[in-house]
C-alpha cells in the first residue's frame, strides 16, 4: 500500500501545492478519474486529524462527510444494549470510510472512533452532492466507486456472520 501521509511534515501532512489534487489523483479510489471531476472533488476536500479515543461520528448523526484514511485506524462499532459497543470492522491507511453521505437520509449507521492518532482527507458530502446534481457523470462515477466499497463491506459482514453462527446448533440439516 502506498503511503499518503508525509511523516516529516508534522500536522500539515502536505507541503507542496496548496491543493490535495496530486495526492488524490494517486489514491486507488480516485485513480483514473477525469481531471475535471478530480478538480471538483478536490474542491470539497480538506485535511483532518483526530486523537485516539475521539468519536468521528455516532449512529443517527448527520453523515455529511467521507474520508480517505492516511494514517491510523478507525473502529466501526454497533451498540448492543446487552454487550455495549461491538467492533464490526476497522479501517486504516488507504481505506475509504463512509458512504452514508451519498444515500438519503444521510445518517451514519454505526459509530466510528479513532483507535490511535488518525490523519485523513475529509470530503464534504453536501458539497459533493451539489456538484453531482450539476454534473451527473461525476455522480455516476462516484456511485460506481462507492458501490464497490459497499459490496466489499457487505462481503466482510457476511463472512463475520458465517463465522459467528458456524458453531451454533441448528435444527435440521447441517452443511458439510
Amino acid at each position: 500500500m502506498t503511503k499518503f501521509f508525509f511523516p516529516d511534515l508534522g500536522d500539515t501532512m502536505f507541503d507542496g501545492p496548496t491543493t490535495l489534487e496530486p495526492i488524490l489523483a494517486e489514491h486507488p479510489f480516485l485513480k483514473g478519474m477525469r481531471k475535471d471531476h478530480l478538480a471538483l472533488i478536490t474542491g470539497c476536500a480538506s485535511n483532518v486529524k483526530w486523537d485516539a479515543g475521539t468519536y468521528l461520528f455516532k449512529e443517527g448523526q448527520d453523515a455529511d462527510q467521507f474520508y480517505i484514511i492516511r494514517q491510523g485506524t478507525i473502529a466501526i462499532e454497533a451498540f448492543s444494549p446487552a454487550h455495549g459497543p461491538l467492533v464490526l470492522q476497522t479501517v486504516g491507511e488507504g481505506d475509504i470510510m463512509g458512504w452514508a453521505w451519498l444515500v438519503p437520509p444521510y445518517r451514519w449507521h454505526f459509530d466510528g472512533h479513532a483507535t490511535d492518532l488518525v490523519r485523513a482527507i475529509a470530503f464534504d458530502g453536501k458539497c459533493l452532492r451539489t456538484k453531482c446534481e450539476k454534473d451527473h457523470e461525476l455522480g455516476y462515477e462516484l456511485l460506481k466507486r462507492f458501490s464497490e466499497i459497499m459490496s466489499q463491506r457487505l462481503d466482510v459482514t457476511r463472512m463475520q456472520l458465517l463465522d459467528l453462527y458456524d458453531d451454533m446448533p441448528t435444527k435440521g440439516i447441517r452443511r458439510k
